[in-house]
């Protein structure tokens, strides 16, 4: 068992874990499974635990606020975040009512992430127009705003549940952010160290015309798919598992990806901590409480402060 405070007070950069909502492997989805991660997480240090949003993936998905609910008890002081919420499909007042209740429930350790999403299924699932879905996505947020502010009970945090918009770091994208948001979440394997660290010096260029102080808005980086292994391995993990799942060139995401030897991965997370980068949401491939291990001992320290 590691020391929890050694990995959250000395690493460059925070690090966070999704929770299992695919069954990567044998091993199905259940209770135990998340209970197991968060419970590992807290023991080794981790700084948050988060949820992502799909109705509908190319595998069987649990749902995210859900999942995040049902952790509360065992998430310590460990921030609690969306990774996204997909507001303008579940519907703002529907979303807003179970974030306050999580809210409530964690005693105020909740951060929003939301985006429109990047999948027509979930779309056609609920019956609305994919092509329509940034104008659905700029009303939804303006919608949730209201509803966390006027639906009893309110959230737990004197200044409601922080809202984060995600993007992948283009001019709109990040003009959205800035106008709407309380902070920036990009994702993992859509960028790299140093388009994150471009976008990062936009955004700021964005804030500043609205007056927003770019230093005191945070940031972090989601879906950073981990596997720690030795280098045949994850050469296997990334052409076999992940390149196939996200329909992706594997050479180019080799390089975005904590999947390799301990050095690799500490490596880009170093990279991302130069980059700006404050915190690194980590997607173990399975195994969780061993990958969350492995991380703690043969990572972390590489990164250190």
């Amino acid at each position: 068992m590691h020391a929890g405070g050694a990995l959250r007070e000395h690493c460059a950069v925070q690090l966070g874990v999704h929770l299992p909502l695919m069954p990567f492997g044998e091993e199905p989805l259940s209770l135990e499974r998340l209970t197991r991660t968060v419970d590992a997480a807290r023991e080794c240090g981790f700084a948050a635990v988060s949820a992502n949003d799909h109705f509908v993936f190319q595998t069987p998905w649990l749902d995210g606020p859900t999942a995040l609910a049902s952790v509360v008890e065992r998430s310590g002081q460990m921030t609690l975040a969306t990774t996204v919420s997909l507001v303008a499909l579940r519907g703002p007042v529907p979303l807003a009512k179970a974030l306050a209740a999580i809210d409530i429930l964690s005693e105020g350790r909740l951060v929003a992430g939301l985006g429109p999403g990047s999948s027509k299924r979930d779309y056609d699932a609920v019956g609305l127009s994919f092509d329509d879905r940034w104008k659905l996505f700029d009303d939804a947020i303006a919608g949730l705003r209201a509803a966390l502010g006027e639906l009893a009970p309110l959230p737990r945090q004197p200044g409601g549940v922080p809202l984060w918009i995600g993007s992948w770091g283009s001019d709109v994208g990040l003009a959205r952010v800035a106008r709407t948001g309380d902070g920036w979440l990009a994702s993992a394997y859509n960028t790299t160290p140093e388009r994150f660290a471009a976008a990062r010096s936009l955004l700021a260029r964005k804030l500043a015309e609205r007056e927003r102080d770019a230093d005191a808005f945070p940031n972090a980086l989601a879906t950073m798919w981990t596997w720690v292994c030795d280098r045949a391995d994850g050469e296997r993990v990334v052409a076999d598992v992940l390149a196939p799942l996200l329909g992706r060139d594997p050479d180019e995401l080799r390089a975005q990806v904590c999947v390799g030897p301990p050095e690799h991965c500490a490596e880009l997370l170093w990279r991302y901590a130069e980059a700006g980068c404050e915190r690194v949401y980590l997607w173990p491939l399975g195994d969780e409480r061993r990958q969350l291990e492995l991380i703690a001992s043969d990572v972390a320290p590489a990164i250190a402060r």
